[in-house]
C-alpha cells in the first residue's frame, strides 16, 4: 500500500498542493499534521508509523516534511527500513524501491553521522581550549569563598541553628550543606605517612 504523509506548519494551512503530489503517485492512505517542525510530537506521523507493515511504500512531498532534522529524518528513515517499509520523496527523487534510491539514503545517512563526528570534535576541542586558559566547566560552587564554606560549618556545630535554618539562610540545599561537610571532615584528616 501506498501511504502519504503531509505536514504543513500553522503559517501556510493549505494542504492541497501536497495532498494533489501525493495522491498522483498512487497514496491511497493519508496521514498529515497541522504543526511546525520543531514540535516534537506529531500524532500524525506516530499514526503512519503505526499504520505501516511490511512492504508498504511512504510517500512525502519533500524530505523537509518527514524530518525535523537531518538525524530526525535518518531515524524516520531507518525505523522504516527495519520494518520493511520503503520511502519516496517526490520533489528530491529519493525512492528506496531502487538502487540509486538506496543509495542516496545511505549516503545521507553518512553524512548525519559525519556532521555529528564534527560537531562532537568541535566541542571537545572548545572544553580543551577553555581547560588550558584556567576555565573549568560546570555550574558554579553556591558558597565560593572559604569564609563562607568556615560560616556553615561553625553554624553546624553550634547546636542553636536547625539544618533548615542554615540552608535557608546560606541559600544551599541540605545535600550541598552535606557535601561541604564531608570535604571538610577529609581535608581536616592527617593523611597517611608514606610507607
Amino acid at each position: 500500500m501506498k501511504i502519504g504523509y503531509i505536514r504543513v506548519s500553522k503559517h501556510e494551512q493549505n494542504e492541497a498542493l501536497q495532498r494533489d503530489a501525493l495522491k498522483e503517485a498512487g497514496c491511497e492512505k493519508y496521514f498529515s499534521d497541522v504543526i511546525t517542525g520543531s514540535k516534537f510530537e506529531r500524532k500524525g506521523l506516530e499514526q503512519l508509523l503505526a499504520f505501516a507493515r511490511s512492504g508498504d511504500t511512504v510517500i512525502v512531498w519533500k524530505l523537509d516534511r518527514l524530518g525535523r532534522s537531518l538525524k530526525d529524518l535518518i531515524e524516520t528513515l531507518n525505523l522504516l527500513k527495519d520494518r520493511g517499509v520503503d520511502f519516496i520523496s517526490l520533489t528530491e527523487k529519493i525512492d528506496t524501491t531502487t538502487p540509486g534510491g538506496k543509495l542516496i539514503f545511505h549516503l545521507m545517512g553518512a553524512l548525519a553521522e559525519f556532521e555529528r563526528d564534527l560537531i562532537r570534535e568541535r566541542t571537545n576541542a572548545g572544553l580543551a581550549a577553555a581547560r588550558a586558559r584556567g576555565r573549568v566547566g560546570g555550574r558554579p560552587k553556591k558558597l565560593s569563598t572559604n569564609g563562607k564554606v568556615a560560616l556553615a560549618l561553625r553554624l553546624v556545630e553550634d547546636s542553636h541553628h536547625s539544618i533548615d535554618d542554615i540552608c535557608s539562610t546560606l541559600g544551599i540545599s541540605r545535600s550541598t550543606l552535606y557535601r561541604y561537610i564531608r570535604e571538610a571532615k577529609r581535608a581536616s584528616r592527617p593523611s597517611d605517612p608514606p610507607t
